[in-house]
């Protein structure tokens, strides 16, 4: 690659080429204009907010971080740096947003101050309020902006007067306005308050950590500092207490009643002009959940619709529950094979789709985002479409093959779309001039991200009796009867992560792997969200069996058409994918000849309440199924074939989300069964991996141990 970067220099350096991607759309009620995020460069960490005005198609600057902050290095708080945790944000300047109903008023924070944009005028200002200042939301009219500052609920004048406090908390465990550590890494509820729609009030949650047990985060390398104190809620163990109050800008405060004793997580909230706020409520074990409908007044709640499952779990799925314009309730509920979209008492979808989220809920119909069901005539592998689904039926917005979201507002709506021939994302502004759906393309926003050293070419398969979606990746310029490959499975595997997608961007590493001569496999097995519900709901109490089971059903069917050489074959994965990695290594050696297991979960014990117990019930009441799905127990391994394959074990030692507690008792239990392996602590690093060298040196450190592990002779 003379004259221009590594893949693995450019692939860190862009952040997997999300750099210069435009991404947070909103659009503007009224058509005018679409509100977005961007940086300047594809290797520009800093994200400027951007504004389409699209009577002139001129695209501008709404706010720029480098000129606000005067050059300065940006510094966040502790609880900023959670946040983005949460939300896997490794990008800096203008990361998130909010705005008012007419899409006049911006509000975002910069260092953890306050500041306001007038998206039609182009003016930024910031506002002097107390800091550091957490997830600023206008008001629906934009005359206040709330805010999270020091645990306590704040709101001040859109012009920066009158700052008060709404709700402070009694104790420092006690935050308002902010979402649990359950919410935002597991029911992707990453908000804390919502503002009523007529701006004259806030339903806030307040958290109360103090029943969650602490856990200690120690920076090895730098001994003299203190360890990070976290409430980690570890399955089996007391969550954070949540309620709901409304708060009212006259001082008023009414709490919000239900059955917290049988519904502890508070899953969802809506409220929109459609009717009074709803809340989705769900029991611990997930098998029951409610839609409550709130009386402002007097704070009480009425059960709207009630699911239940006795076998399983009940999913959460976004944007519902929500209120159309005429008050009918919108859910996504599984119904028989299928998973469907309901509105009202009526079912607007079938088993050709399987619902992935509701985008946007208008007078006339819902925009959705579904793949093929299991009743689809001929599905494509890994495609995901946009539909617009009312009473009079289903129609596709989305035409191109690929992976396509949207956001709408009004008549306009913003086509995000993905392919697996072509880089990056394409964005295009489509507008319905006659109010029938007949979309005409009007603008396009531009992407700054860097194009590819390398370009992709998965083939996409059905692997096995199963037909197990997975995707083939050989390296650049491979002939047929070049001879058989040694192999890489290159899974994730676990419950709501696709790896075998229609677009270019997410098999690009695949990709690299396969260049330095391995056949890649990407094989998502049972427990990923493909088809129905009982594809994805089948790792019920089986982790280890299942995701396991399917690795190697879809490696062997490859095998008779693929130039496969089963005698060496690897895997590598993060976060469950580590935790299969590890998994396949120990369990199945007649398969797998070697294994690369970046922060894995190996005691399930130790992960946290939300996620482990949806799918492996509580650990007091199934010890036993906690020790088969786990690699580590109290005795140590708690399986292993007797045969020994190289295992190398990557993991940050800042991870509070799959904290090294993991890795380092793996090592040990290893160590003590007279097991060889490799462990490759990251210091400072989380569970994500954004610094550059961090990020390149992985990938190549990853490739120097597979041909180590899988070399014919040992002296390759």
């Amino acid at each position: 690659m003379t004259g221009q970067l590594s893949f693995p220099r450019q692939y860190a350096r862009t952040q997997r080429y999300s750099l210069g991607a435009p991404r947070s759309f909103t659009v503007a009620p009224d058509g005018s204009r679409v509100v977005f995020l961007r940086s300047r460069s594809g290797t520009d960490r800093s994200h400027a907010l951007w504004v389409l005005d699209l009577d002139d198609g001129r695209t501008r600057p709404a706010a720029d971080p480098d000129a606000l902050l005067g050059g300065a290095q940006e510094e966040l708080s502790a609880e900023e740096r959670a946040r983005r945790e949460r939300t896997r944000e490794g990008s800096a300047g203008v990361v998130g947003y909010a705005v008012d109903a007419a899409c006049e008023l911006a509000a975002f924070t910069l260092s953890g101050r306050l500041f306001v944009a007038e998206l039609r005028g182009g003016t930024t200002a910031e506002l002097p309020v107390p800091g550091p200042v957490a997830d600023p939301r206008p008001a629906p009219d934009g005359r206040h902006v709330a805010y999270v500052a020091d645990g306590a609920l704040r709101v001040v004048a859109a012009d920066g007067t009158g700052d008060r406090v709404l709700a402070r908390p009694e104790a420092p465990e006690v935050t308002w306005g902010l979402a649990e550590f359950a919410a935002a890494e597991e029911m992707d509820r990453h908000r804390g308050f919502w503002w009523s729609p007529a701006g004259d009030a806030l339903l806030a949650a307040r958290v109360d950590d103090r029943p969650v047990r602490r856990w200690w985060i120690a920076d090895p390398a730098n001994p003299a500092s203190a360890p990070a104190e976290v409430a980690y809620p570890a399955a089996g163990t007391p969550n954070a207490e949540v309620t709901l109050a409304l708060l009212g800008l006259d001082g008023s405060r009414t709490d919000i009643d239900w059955d917290r004793a049988r519904f502890p997580y508070l899953a969802r909230v809506h409220w929109s002009a459609g009717g009074p706020p709803l809340l989705l409520v769900q029991a611990r074990d997930q098998r029951t959940q409610v839609c409550l409908e709130v009386n402002t007044a007097t704070g009480a709640t009425r059960a709207l619709h009630t699911e239940e499952d006795s076998a399983n779990w009940l999913e959460l799925f976004p944007g519902v529950p929500a209120w159309t314009p005429d008050g009918r309730l919108v859910r996504v509920a599984d119904e028989g094979s299928a998973r469907v979209l309901v509105v009202g008492d009526r079912a607007l979808t079938g088993p050709e789709l399987f619902v992935h989220a509701v985008l946007d809920v208008a007078d006339d119909d819902v925009l959705v985002s579904a793949s093929a069901g299991p009743a689809a005539a001929d599905p494509e592998t890994g495609e995901s479409h946009v539909y617009r689904v009312n009473e009079r039926g289903v129609e596709r917005i989305s035409h191109r093959p690929g992976r396509h979201s949207a956001v709408r507002g009004g008549t306009v709506t913003v086509l995000v779309s993905a392919a697996a021939e072509r880089p990056g994302t394409e964005t295009v502004v489509l507008r319905d001039g006659d109010g029938k759906g007949d979309e005409k393309p009007v603008a396009t926003v531009a992407s700054l991200a860097e194009v590819p050293v390398l370009t992709a070419r998965p083939r996409f398969v059905r692997a096995g009796a199963r037909g197990i979606p997975g995707a083939v990746l050989l390296p650049s310029g491979y002939r047929d009867g070049d001879g058989p490959l040694p192999v890489l499975m290159d899974p994730y595997g676990g419950p709501h992560g696709a790896r075998v997608v229609a677009a270019q961007q997410a098999h690009l590493t695949s990709q690299w792997f396969a260049d330095q001569g391995f056949a890649v496999i990407v094989a998502d097995g049972r427990g990923t969200p493909h088809t129905s519900p009982e594809w994805v709901k089948a790792v019920r109490d089986d982790f280890a069996g299942a995701t396991l089971d399917d690795q190697v059903e879809a490696l062997r069917a490859l095998a008779e058409d693929y130039p496969l050489d089963l005698d060496r074959v690897a895997i590598r994965g993060w976060s469950y994918g580590g935790y299969l990695a590890a998994l396949a290594v120990l369990r199945r050696p007649d398969v797998f000849h070697a294994g690369i297991a970046g922060a894995p979960v190996t005691d399930w014990r130790l992960y946290d309440t939300h996620y482990t117990e949806r799918y492996l019930g509580l650990p007091d009441e199934q010890p036993d199924v906690y020790d088969r799905n786990s690699l580590v127990g109290e005795r140590g391994l708690t399986d292993a074939a007797a045969q020994h394959r190289p295992l190398m074990v990557i993991h940050g030692l800042a991870d509070d989300n799959v904290v090294a507690a993991h890795t380092l008792r793996l090592s040990s239990a290893l160590l003590a069964a007279g097991r060889p392996h490799e462990v490759l602590p990251l210091s400072g690093v989380t569970h994500m991996t954004p610094q550059e060298q961090v990020a390149e040196n992985l990938l190549l450190l990853q490739v120097d141990f597979l041909r180590r592990s899988l070399a014919k002779d040992p002296a390759e």
